[in-house]
């Protein structure tokens, strides 16, 4: 009995490698990600699972860059390969060479392409979206006619304000769907007077949600003239639509009240703007009135300086004026001449005169009375008194040959002649008597020398 071959561990993993190659040249692979590792050197070893095996996987990094999608453990791939076996390890495992995503990753993938196209062409730019019209008269709504979303959004609307509403009946899911909303947008478009138009649809899975991510019904929502909200799904929900359109809501409800105004919230609104518009009316023709009156006394205190000043200064121009008339003026030199003339009056000689010879008859009639009584030594004294007395008396001057001469319309003595003219008229008080004489002639030479 001849003896049987024996194989090394190397030529047996080899040689089962070699037939592996030779048997499956390059194949495609579909299942689950599951222990993904990236190593420090770039390449990513994970495993593909179906639910029934494992396969090994490894990927070397120059093919993992060529990659448009980032893997990810539970992501369903579709790789193609060579499978081989390790002999390291002598573990058999699939080389792979490219992969990409299967089943809804796909779609995933598809969706992210489409979404970074359009955003490319500026199409989810805040800068285009349009305001929603604040109150509009009539809206339209693109849905299934036997769905939940169109009753969600006529009882949201009735009760917040009573408006028209125009149902463009689509089909909101399954293959026809992006064609049936984008001809129901069209039809909406047509009808004149529509304010704005709702695009929704209730909740689901995401793969019913599929028809609003159509990259052309995302160009017909981005290119509708009438303003749109999308509604579909939930909060949680995103699609393309989303994105195209001018206001995003949560759900077609939530639709409802950001495009149906709240009547009772804007009567609520309006009592209360009416009510600060009176206090505002009231407050204001308060401060015009103040500003009013400020003003008018402010116009009052410049008028009475305006007018006031003037008058004062006319009066008393008036008063200096009247001081300077010539009646006042002659009344003035009338009382100084009485003045002068009284003092003048006062100290002429012949008051003077009369003044000292009463005083000199008293003084005589004093000593006749006492002269008897006094003794030889005051007769002596008064004799002395006496002649010194004549002496000095101007009557015993005028008893010597000379006399006063005193002017006869002023009264004034003339002690020079300078101070009379000729045709003037003088008096002359001799020792007896006087005489009224007049001037012929004057002779200004100097005789004393």
């Amino acid at each position: 009995m001849p003896e049987p071959k024996i194989y090394s561990v190397a030529e047996l993993v080899n040689r089962a490698h070699r037939v592996v190659e030779q048997t499956f040249n390059g194949v495609y692979v579909e299942g689950e990600v599951t222990n993904l590792r990236l190593v420090s050197s770039g390449h990513a070893y994970f495993t593909l699972t179906d639910g029934g095996a494992l396969l090994p996987v490894a990927m070397w990094r120059s093919a993992l860059t060529r990659l448009r999608f980032r893997l990810q453990d539970g992501m369903r791939l579709r790789v193609f390969g060579r499978p081989g076996i390790y002999a390291a390890q002598g573990k058999f495992q699939l080389y792979a060479e490219r992969a990409e995503p299967a089943g809804q990753g796909a779609l995933l993938l598809e969706l992210e392409r489409v979404k970074a196209k359009l955003a490319s062409e500026g199409l989810f730019a805040a800068s285009r979206k349009r305001p929603i019209p604040r109150w509009p008269t009539l809206i339209g709504v693109v849905t299934s006619p036997t769905g939940a979303a169109i009753h969600d959004i006529i009882k949201v609307a009735r009760r917040r304000c009573p408006v028209h509403i125009l149902l463009s009946p689509a089909q909101v899911q399954g293959d026809a769907a992006p064609q049936s909303i984008i001809l129901a947008l069209q039809r909406l478009q047509a009808v004149p007077g529509v304010d704005v138009i709702i695009l929704g649809r209730g909740g689901g899975a995401s793969e019913d949600l599929w028809a609003f991510n159509d990259e052309a019904l995302a160009r017909a929502v981005a290119a509708c003239p009438v303003p749109v909200v999308s509604a579909v799904g939930h909060e949680v929900d995103t699609t393309l639509v989303d994105f195209v359109a001018d206001l995003r809501a949560a759900t077609p409800s939530h639709a409802a009240e950001l495009v149906v105004p709240d009547r009772d919230a804007l009567l609520h609104r309006l009592q209360h703007l009416q009510h600060r518009l009176a206090l505002a009316t009231r407050r204001r023709l308060l401060d015009e009135r103040a500003r009013i009156e400020r003003a008018e006394h402010r116009l009052l205190t410049a008028a009475r300086r305006l007018v006031y000043t003037p008058r004062r200064r006319l009066a008393a121009l008036f008063a200096r004026l009247d001081a300077q008339h010539p009646r006042q003026r002659l009344g003035r030199d009338r009382r100084r001449l009485a003045d002068l003339l009284a003092r003048l009056g006062a100290h002429h000689p012949r008051r003077r005169l009369a003044t000292t010879r009463a005083r000199l008859l008293a003084a005589e009639a004093a000593l006749r009375r006492h002269g008897p009584q006094l003794s030889q030594p005051a007769r002596v004294r008064l004799a002395r008194a006496a002649g010194a007395l004549h002496a000095l008396s101007p009557l015993a001057v005028l008893a010597r040959g000379y006399a006063i001469v005193t002017a006869a319309a002023t009264g004034r003595t003339i002690t020079d002649v300078t101070q009379v003219t000729p045709g003037d008229e003088l008096h002359l008080r001799l020792h007896r008597g006087t005489l009224r004489t007049g001037v012929l002639a004057r002779d200004d030479a100097d005789d004393t020398a």
